[in-house]
């Protein structure tokens, strides 16, 4: 096979790839996750509509004095929701993201729960944005509406090849602070495996309405026993032996376990809603609790 025939062949699994999770995660908007994006995410607060005659019952304090003495009679102004918002999807690129013990790697699903959010926000009319990240931040897609620009947005995901393999969580959230001045919903998606955020975290949370959304995978919490067994670190290259049936495999568990309980309960102290996914489990269900957790505690 030549070199333009092999291009042509990848171009067209792409395009197979993201018709198919367009496909997909269209279906789940419409039969998952129906009305409970719009009420969970709120526009940027009231704008005036029009003027009508005043009833018997309406608030006196939304009389329009002006209109009322021009007309002779009383007439009161109506809002309506300035329903608008930008959505911003902060996605960690770094090479951690290649690891997948199943059949999907961290990445993959990472560019699933960005497309289904991302159609969540055009179906609402709302603009979606990309910032991809390593230990630097690498591409910025700046907000638009519209399904075009929603498959651009996946596709950047899907064929995105980072310069760097590190990580570095701050780099995306001060570069939203730069680069969004208005608050916006910001999603942003890590394994959270990197160090070093907390305060660039609780910073762009003032701001914006900030949702991590944790990709994981079981076997980084539990190793299965292999006995010794040679390992990559995908950010740096290092090799090394590990014993994954001794009490070294029990310390690493137990660190990973800590790790994510300080991590939850940073939070939580925020009040930050956050969204835990595994690539062994369907991402929606998370998600679908998400919306239906946020609804409970927002009508409190």
């Amino acid at each position: 096979m030549s070199k333009g025939e092999r291009s042509q062949s990848t171009t067209r699994e792409l395009l197979k790839k993201i018709r198919k999770i367009e496909i997909y995660t269209s279906k789940l908007v419409n039969d998952k996750l129906a009305g409970q994006y719009q009420s969970v995410f709120k526009g940027r607060g009231m704008a005036f509509s029009e003027v009508r005659q005043y009833q018997p019952g309406d608030d006196v304090r939304i009389i329009d004095w002006n209109v009322s003495a021009r007309m002779n009679e009383p007439f009161v102004k109506l809002f309506v929701e300035e329903r608008e918002m930008t959505v911003m999807l902060l996605v960690d690129m770094s090479a951690s993201g290649r690891f997948g013990s199943l059949a999907q790697s961290k990445r993959d699903l990472a560019a699933e729960v960005a497309a289904l959010v991302a159609f969540s926000a055009i179906k609402n009319n709302d603009r979606v944005g990309l910032i991809v990240f390593t230990d630097r931040v690498e591409l910025f897609v700046p907000p638009k509406k519209g399904k075009k620009h929603v498959l651009r947005v996946i596709s950047e995901i899907l064929t995105f090849e980072p310069a760097s393999p590190l990580t570095d969580i701050r780099a995306g959230l001060e570069y939203l602070g730069k680069i969004a001045r208005r608050r916006s919903v910001a999603f942003l998606v890590t394994d959270f495996l990197a160090e070093g955020w907390a305060h660039a975290l609780r910073v762009a949370s003032r701001k914006h309405d900030l949702i991590p959304v944790v990709i994981g995978d079981p076997m980084e919490e539990k190793l299965p026993r292999l006995g010794l067994v040679n390992f990559e670190d995908f950010e740096t290259g290092q090799v090394f032996e590990f014993d994954t049936s001794g009490a070294e495999s029990r310390q690493h568990a137990q660190l990973v376990k800590r790790r994510r309980e300080e991590r939850e309960q940073l939070l939580k102290r925020l009040k930050i809603d956050f969204v835990n996914v595994r690539t062994d489990r369907p991402y929606v269900d998370a998600l679908v609790s998400f919306f239906r957790a946020r609804e409970r505690r927002l009508r409190h």
